[in-house]
């Protein structure tokens, strides 16, 4: 990532406003209860799934919710790259 510390900047500002709108999340998975219909929101929890139970009315709020984490995820992964980018050049000899 060859470029300059001001560009670097903005992007990171960039970066962090992003991530400050996407801090409405769930973390999980959408998984359906099969033929008997419903849905649960599944995660790990100090190394045990755990499921809880999602209302119809709830359904697309809670899939939209799970999508902002994977983008948080992602945005959080870009920042630390150009968090270490900014770094290598304000020390650079």
């Amino acid at each position: 990532m060859a470029t300059s510390k001001w560009h670097l900047e903005q992007k990171r500002d960039r970066l962090k406003r992003e991530v400050n709108q996407n801090l409405n999340f769930l973390v999980g998975s959408v998984t359906s209860q099969g033929p008997r219909g419903g849905h649960s929101l599944t995660n790990k929890v100090n190394g045990k799934t755990r499921s809880k139970y999602i209302r119809q009315a709830m359904l697309d709020e809670v899939r939209r919710m799970t999508r902002r984490h994977a983008k948080l995820k992602l945005l959080l992964k870009d920042l630390a790259e150009v968090n270490w980018e900014i770094l290598k050049l304000e020390n650079q000899p």
